[in-house]
């Protein structure tokens, strides 16, 4: 309870994390730095570190890596009839053609997408889903969400809408 006003609570005294060790230790070793970026990006770290660990938790659980969750997610999202060719998979990924090979060949294999010739383009191929690869993704995504959505569940939904507002707004900066 506060002194002032006995029926008030007094604030909660803010926990500590990993990051404020470092800024304080900065602080007490170089008083004339602003650690305010080091504050923020270090947290975005973790968060990617620690996020990243439990999503590729749950793609496991499927049998696939980020990197092939991530091929048949962007099939998925591209629509009916969830195809695309390589190098608009590598485009939309960033990944080389290359890196792109060896995870169309570990997906083609598993038979959740198959390859054909692109019926717009005769020198072309064309990535599309197959029914497995459909319904696996779709399962995956959902686990993906679940977890993502747990972590996030210690913000209220205004806080995580005004996050998500400004993480934009870094990443224009960072881009």
């Amino acid at each position: 309870m506060s002194a002032r006003h006995p029926q008030l609570k007094a604030p909660a005294k803010r926990r500590k994390d990993p990051v404020d060790a470092i800024t304080d230790q900065w602080a007490a070793m170089r008083p004339d730095l602003d650690t305010t970026a080091m504050e923020v990006f270090g947290r975005v770290f973790r968060i990617a570190r620690a996020m990243g660990d439990r999503v590729d938790k749950v793609h496991a659980r499927f049998g696939i890596s980020r990197g092939e969750f991530d091929v048949l997610a962007t099939l998925r999202r591209s629509g009916e009839p969830y195809a695309l060719s390589p190098r608009q998979l590598s485009a939309t990924l960033m990944v080389t053609t290359g890196g792109m090979t060896g995870r169309l060949d570990k997906l083609e294999r598993a038979n959740l997408l198959r390859r054909s010739p692109d019926p717009h383009d005769r020198r072309g191929l064309q990535v599309a889903l197959t029914e497995e690869g459909l319904r696996l993704v779709d399962e995956a995504v959902g686990a993906d969400l679940a977890v993502q959505t747990e972590a996030l569940s210690v913000l209220d939904k205004d806080q995580a809408g005004q996050l998500g507002r400004t993480l934009r707004e870094l990443v224009r900066g960072t881009e």
